[in-house]
């Protein structure tokens, strides 16, 4: 009794710590590592995860971790040949890190799992001077100096493409100043400050010279306008003595004269002045007619080709609905009609198939008319007994002479005709090619009377 349960709590304790062995074996990967799972993992070197976690078997498995903090290098690059062939001083500064995509993980893990923070730094650091010297070989002393962005974008592009190699991607890159051991981009300076300078003193000078010119103006056109002030004061005094030495009537006769243009003049300008008048008013008057017939058209003419033109939009509007139920309709009714005549296509095929078939039992066209026939017996004998058998009578009043041939009643004659009324079927079954079974009935060779 004891030793069942000695092994159940033996049993307990074994499966106890086997579940606490497993949870243990249960790793957790942090936001900023990558979890690497190595040994017996189904396929490749190394199981990379990032983020979650998984079950490290133990004995065939085992585990580490990648850090994912970044990493800032200097790479004061010095002596680099550009195209020039130009020896130039490159001081930078990159920040990279390890990679979580999923290719850059597997090449980290095979490449960089177990090597210390400096250790990592001092590989990225020599991939780092060789694509700088690369890229600068490429370039050429104007284009590293004045267009940073292309440089960056060229030592971005090379150096990415290395450190994916071994896991890493680039996060950052800065460059600070250039410098070039024979003076070449300091000489760039200079030139573009002389350049600067020999810009402001030309200009300078352009505006000292036109200030001169513009002086120079000046004084000549002092120089004329008294030029011209003193000729017209000499020729004044020596009209003046004129005037002066004239007789009184030749200064009245000029007096005159002169009153006489003065009018005239005064004429003149007032006639342009009115003919200025009504060239204005006449131009106030165009515009204001413009101006109506602007209004009028705005009033009357624009709507009214609105209007026109949503008429036109509507009736063609209409015109496609009608079009639409038009064709919508034409297709219901050809849909109904191609079904009905389907449907009647089938009815008549499946008959003729039966008909076929029957024939074919039959022997002949004739037999199997006759089979059909002996079918429809119980319906002609329906049809028969139907014919009279709703017929009502609600009174017959019968004056009987005894006036027949064969001395028959009249009443008797009567019955005996309505009774002819109904098709006889010998006849019917006569034009069908056959007769009658004898036990159905056979013919007497004379009419029976009705008594």
């Amino acid at each position: 009794m004891e030793n069942p349960l000695i092994l159940i709590v033996v049993a307990v304790v074994v499966g106890f710590i086997l579940f606490t062995s497993l949870i243990r074996r249960y790793k957790r990967c942090p936001s900023d590592k990558i979890l690497v799972v190595y040994g017996k993992t189904g396929g490749g070197s190394a199981r990379c995860i990032h983020g979650g976690g998984t079950f490290v078997w133990p004995v065939i498995q085992d585990y580490s971790f990648l850090s994912l903090i970044p990493i800032s290098i200097e790479a004061n690059l010095t002596n680099a040949l550009s195209k020039q062939n130009i020896r130039v001083d490159v001081p930078s500064k990159f920040t990279v890190g390890i990679s979580t995509e999923q290719d850059s993980m597997g090449n980290a893990a095979e490449r960089l799992l177990g090597l210390s923070s400096d250790q990592i730094q001092e590989l990225a650091r020599d991939i780092l001077f060789g694509q700088l010297r690369l890229v600068i070989a490429t370039m050429s002393i104007e284009e590293i100096n004045s267009d940073r962005d292309r440089f960056l974008e060229n030592v971005s592009k090379n150096v990415e493409q290395e450190l994916k190699k071994i896991g890493l991607k680039l996060i950052n890159v800065n460059v600070t100043d250039i410098k070039d051991e024979s003076g070449y981009i300091e000489a760039l300076g200079k030139e573009a400050a002389a350049k600067a300078i020999n810009e402001a003193k030309v200009s300078v000078a352009e505006q000292e010279k036109i200030g001169e010119i513009g002086r120079a103006e000046a004084l000549r056109d002092t120089r004329i306008k008294t030029s011209q002030a003193n000729a017209l004061a000499v020729q004044g005094e020596n009209n003046a003595k004129i005037d002066i030495a004239n007789s009184d009537a030749i200064r009245r006769e000029k007096e005159a004269e002169a009153a006489k243009i003065a009018v005239a003049a005064e004429k003149v300008q007032e006639a342009k002045a009115l003919q200025e008048s009504y060239v204005a008013e006449q131009q106030a008057e165009q515009a204001r007619a413009e101006r109506e017939r602007a209004t009028q058209q705005a009033n009357i003419i624009v709507p009214e080709e609105i209007e026109k033109r949503r008429r036109i939009i509507e009736a063609e509007a209409e015109a496609e609905k009608i079009r639409v139920n038009a064709k919508g309709e034409a297709d219901a009714i050809f849909a109904k009609m191609d079904a009905e005549a389907r449907g009647y296509f089938e009815i008549l095929t499946k008959q003729a198939e039966g008909y076929r078939e029957m024939v074919n039992a039959a022997g002949t066209a004739q037999s199997a008319y006759q089979l059909l026939l002996i079918e429809k017996l119980p319906e002609l004998v329906r049809t028969q007994v139907d014919a009279i058998k709703n017929i009502k009578i609600d009174k017959i009043t019968v004056w009987d002479g005894n006036n027949g041939k064969d001395g028959s009643t009249s009443t008797a004659n009567f019955l005996a005709g309505l009774m002819k009324a109904v098709p006889p079927l010998n006849d019917l079954f006569s034009q069908a090619g056959m007769s009658l079974p004898e036990y159905l009935g056979k013919i007497k060779e004379k009419d029976c009377n009705v008594g």
